[in-house]
Order: C-alpha cells, then sequence, then structure tokens
C-alpha cells in the first residue's frame, strides 16, 4: 500500500518546519506506554512511522532495542540527523519489513489516523510476538480555551477530509476490537506546548494539509492566523514583549512569558497481541 499522497506531500516539504514546531509528548504519558508496553532493556521496539523521531528520543532511555520505521524520506532524514544512533527502515504500515513473531512491542506517534487499520493490525498480528504489545499515542487538539478554538477553527476549512477529523469517533472506530488482540486500554493526560507567536505559525505551517496548499493559498491563510494571533487581546502580548525582552530575559522570574500555551490533551492506547 502507498503513502496517502497529502502525508507524502506534506511531509516530505515541511520536515524540518515539523521538527521545530510540532509538539513532543509529556513524560507521563510516555512513561505509561513504557510501563504497559514492557518497553525495556532485551525489548525490541519498533516506532512507526517514527516522523521526526518526536517519541524515538524518547523511548532511547529505555536502552530497548530501537528501530524506526519511516516512509517519508524528508522525515528519514530529519529522524536521521536528531537520532543518528537508531536503524531507520523505509516501510508502511501494512507492510512491514520483519520477520514473523520478531518484536516485543511497537509504538504509533502521531500517526496511526494515516494507516488502513485493518490492513496495518493485521501485519502488527504478524509481527508481533504472542504477548507482544502495541501502543499508539496522540498530541489531540485542545480547544477548550478560546483563541485556541478560532486559531482551530481556521484550520477546520483546510482540513474538510483530512483524516484525523473528528478525532474521538474516528478512534473508536479504528481503534476498537481487532483479531489477534485483546482489549483496548486507554489513558488521558494533559499539556501545554510553551510556543512563541512565530512558533505558532510555523505549528500550523506544518500540517500536511497547509504545506500542500498552493503557495497564495497556504500563505491566506497563515495571514489568517497571523491576524488573529496580533488583534486578539489573549495573544496580543505576543507583539509587545520584543521592547521588555530583555527585561524578561535577564529576570529568571519572569523569563518565558514571552511564550504562549499551546494546550494539547494527550490520547495514548495499548493492546496486547493473543
Amino acid at each position: 500500500m502507498g503513502i496517502h499522497d497529502v502525508a507524502a506531500r506534506g511531509f516530505d516539504a515541511g520536515a524540518d518546519v515539523y521538527e521545530r514546531a510540532r509538539p513532543s509528548y509529556p513524560p507521563d504519558a510516555v512513561a505509561w506506554l513504557v510501563d504497559h508496553l514492557r518497553i525495556g532493556s532485551g525489548s525490541v521496539v519498533v516506532d512507526l512511522a517514527a516522523g521526526t523521531g518526536k517519541l524515538t528520543r524518547l523511548l532511547a532511555p529505555t536502552v530497548a532495542s530501537l528501530v524506526a520505521v519511516e516512509p517519508v524520506g524528508g522525515m528519514r532524514a530529519q529522524l536521521r540527523a536528531t537520532q543518528p544512533d537508531v536503524p531507520v527502515a523505509a516501510a508502511t504500515a501494512e507492510a512491514l519489513p520483519f520477520r514473523d513473531g520478531s518484536l516485543d512491542a511497537v509504538t504509533v506517534a502521531q500517526a496511526f489516523h494515516w494507516f488502513d487499520a485493518d490492513r496495518a493490525f493485521t501485519d502488527l498480528a504478524r509481527v508481533l510476538r504472542p504477548g507482544g504489545r502495541v501502543g499508539m499515542i496522540w498530541n489531540a487538539r485542545d480547544r477548550t480555551v478560546d483563541w485556541v478554538d478560532q486559531l482551530w477553527s481556521i484550520m477546520d476549512r483546510v482540513e474538510k477530509r483530512a483524516p484525523w477529523r473528528d478525532h474521538d469517533r474516528w478512534s473508536d472506530a479504528a481503534l476498537g476490537a481487532r483479531p489477534g488482540f485483546g482489549p483496548l486500554h486507554a489513558a488521558t493526560f494533559h499539556h501545554d506546548q510553551p510556543i512563541s507567536a512565530d512558533g505558532i505559525i510555523e505549528r500550523f505551517a506544518s500540517v500536511s494539509h497547509v504545506a500542500v496548499l498552493p503557495d497564495g493559498e497556504r500563505a491566506a491563510v497563515l495571514a489568517e492566523i497571523r491576524q488573529l494571533l496580533a488583534t486578539n487581546p489573549e495573544t496580543e502580548r505576543a507583539a509587545v514583549l520584543e521592547e521588555i525582552r530583555t527585561f524578561l530575559a535577564r529576570n529568571p522570574d519572569t523569563a518565558g512569558r514571552d511564550e504562549l500555551a499551546l494546550p494539547y490533551r494527550v490520547d495514548a492506547y495499548w493492546c496486547e497481541r493473543a
């Protein structure tokens, strides 16, 4: 099976922006995955659709035998630059290049919505040993803050056909009971991404459906985001903090207050190969 066209073009062209602007994952969520997937020394673990290695680098301290799989060339290049000691394979979730029953665990961060769920779980059942586990994690958009909801509303028009639309309903359907696997276990975490106004522009530019827009349309979407950031009372401070940046940088009690906080709800899941 090939890579989704939007993912292939958007992530390949915008891999460097993705690495700079996308959030990482909070320590409690990563610890939950590591614990329940029983990742540790001696484990053979694949970080599937690893992207630029956002989760890969957080798994490295477990001293597991870790392999990253990423089908998009631009993403693989970023991953090799950030994690040069981790082997990287070019493959998709539906056709994994591993022997039957050879893996102890597979992780998938921010990517399962791009997979053919039925075919991916069939191949995961093949490559995982009995008792092996698969874990999935997403930074889901937390829209409970008004100005953040307004920002994501701009993206709603761009992403009408994006595979992660209506994330909650999609995940319930895609991650339900699967042949060869036990029940799905879930947990929810929260964290904020400290980010500047310019960083928010890059965060939205890193979305694949924006990255593949024609230049004119892409510029218009990003200009609208800039306008909202500049005029909304909650974010207006980003425009004036340049004048007091020196003071803030010198005062340890105020350092960092020129950053906004972009909230995320972190959805994590695991299930076991029967």
